[in-house]
């Protein structure tokens, strides 16, 4: 099943995509309402409502590699930091290159939504969880990120984490291709069963400490192949099983 959020008649709502028509609900997880959609009459939103966007980083071996940062054992625990909802960033939309950065790159990601509230899970019960998943975009200023405490700039700017375009809830994290392609040429080809940390194990790990409430967002970390953004690019992240998010670099 695929969910979508939409602007309707002027506020934003949660629907149910059934081919081209969107059936609208009374909320992420809620009932039908009876009225319906077309798809191609309404603009797609950023499928989340968070308090909170908990990120992933260094979660694939080569992604380690490449920024240089191999200089031992595989991390013990997964390495988190946050982007605020002040990140998120619709699908199809344009994000403006900052001009405080000389290195603004992009990351594909694997993300998932919150849909029942989660404290002090278990691998086991971690994906029940989950309201779906969908394709993140985790926007980098590289040269920022060394110089940030909590690479506040680097991560968290405005609209610096596009999501979409929907949730897909029928979705096996395990093992799928995540890609990202740069004006149609494909820079980053990884698959989730390369991850350090997976799905589950994030999960259980980030609500021992954070509980996630009904919306929350999590990011599962980049494959290799980061690499810089200029204003006229196109962005693409597919994540197999769920679809592409396109985003446009002004």
């Amino acid at each position: 099943m695929r969910i979508v959020r939409i602007q309707h008649e002027g506020a934003a709502r949660w629907g149910q995509l059934d081919d081209q028509t969107v059936h609208l609900l009374t909320g992420l997880g809620g009932q039908t309402t009876g009225e319906t959609v077309p798809l191609d009459a309404t603009a797609l939103l950023a499928p989340a409502e968070p308090s909170k966007i908990v990120c992933v980083g260094r979660n694939y071996l080569d992604h380690i590699r490449e920024l240089g940062n191999d200089t031992g054992d595989l991390p013990k625990e997964p390495g988190i930091f946050l982007k605020g909802p002040n990140t998120l960033a619709e699908p199809g939309g344009t994000v403006d290159r900052p001009d405080w950065t000389e290195n603004f790159h992009f990351e594909g990601e694997l993300a998932l939504v919150i849909g029942t509230r989660a404290r002090h899970v278990t691998p086991d019960t971690a994906l029940a969880h989950v309201a779906g998943y969908t394709c993140g975009l985790d926007l980098t200023a590289r040269d920022r990120q060394k110089t940030d405490l909590q690479w506040f700039r680097a991560k968290a700017a405005d609209r610096f984490c596009p999501l979409g375009p929907w949730l897909e809830t029928e979705f096996d994290p395990a093992d799928v291709r995540v890609m990202t392609r740069v004006n149609g040429e494909t820079k980053q080809d990884g698959r989730t069963a390369h991850m350090i940390f997976d799905v589950p194990a994030i999960l259980a790990y980030v609500t021992r400490f954070v509980t996630l409430e009904p919306g929350d967002v999590v990011l599962t970390g980049t494959p290799e192949g980061v690499g810089p953004l200029q204003s006229g690019d196109t962005v693409e992240v597919e994540v197999e099983g769920i679809g592409v998010l396109s985003t446009r670099i002004g």
